[in-house]
């Protein structure tokens, strides 16, 4: 950024709602962490039953996770599982898979990492198979503004702790990574900040696929303007957006909170 280029102001520093849409209903972490698998499956975000998201609640070491087997579309709150920080099952019905130990690595190193979600959507993927990141060439790729991480190599499955730890160090304390030929992890201080950070990532990719289609180079966005958009993003838009998709997720079937 230029010497002269001063960093626009955005989020809290502009402006606050004075009251937002709630949910309309209390959700307990199980309910909460079900609507944001039923969420990100009904945008496309994820491989049939790939993938799984951790959330570690503020000062506790265990964790709650989805289950091995099931689609993230069927799950439901008494599906989701418990795990200790070294991925024992500590309650629930079913067995989760080994790749967990890519979530509790990087909750063990990252405190700020409470929530981590891993896929393999379809855009990401395609840029992931290209190896190369997205180009934020748009107002949304903001949100990822010198928070964007590339795992150039690929060697299999992430299922032991040790290489588990070794991605962690890769990804350092980026919260959005992309892991070449394989998917995505996004982490977020909240569950909120966490699906809104999945669900921008591949609405990001696909547009700068398509914009790399066009073979036209578009204009760059000034840093300075993509800094305070980014504030907007990360302490207006995710709370927000995150309610929304509660809403509309728990409208569509409420026995996702059963």
């Amino acid at each position: 950024m230029s010497t002269h280029e001063s960093v626009r102001a955005g989020g809290a520093a502009v402006w606050s709602p004075s009251v937002v849409p709630p949910i309309g209903v209390e959700l307990s972490d199980s309910q909460a962490l079900a609507v944001a698998f039923r969420h990100l499956a009904d945008i496309g975000f994820a491989e049939n039953m790939a993938g799984h998201i951790t959330w570690q609640p503020d000062g506790r070491a265990e964790m709650l996770v989805n289950p091995w087997g099931l689609w993230w579309a069927e799950l439901t709150a008494s599906d989701i599982c418990t795990v200790d920080e070294d991925a024992r099952v500590t309650r629930g019905r079913w067995d989760v898979t080994p790749a967990i130990h890519i979530h509790t690595e990087l909750h063990r190193a990252r405190s700020d990492a409470r929530v981590v979600i891993h896929n393999h959507p379809y855009y990401v993927s395609l840029l992931a198979s290209l190896q190369t990141l997205p180009e934020l060439v748009h107002q949304t790729g903001s949100l990822f503004l010198d928070d964007l991480c590339f795992v150039d190599s690929y060697d299999g499955e992430i299922d032991s702790a040790t290489r588990a730890r070794d991605l962690a160090q890769r990804i350092g304390d980026a919260n959005l990574a992309i892991l070449a030929s394989h998917g995505v992890i996004a982490t977020g201080r909240t569950l909120a900040e966490a699906v809104y950070r999945s669900a921008t990532i591949e609405r990001v990719c696909k547009l700068a696929y398509h914009v790399m289609l066009t073979g036209r180079t578009p204009a760059p966005m000034k840093r300075s303007d993509m800094a305070g958009m980014q504030a907007s993003l990360i302490e207006r838009a995710a709370d927000v957006y995150w309610a929304g998709a509660a809403r509309m997720t728990i409208k569509a079937d409420p026995h996702v909170l059963d």
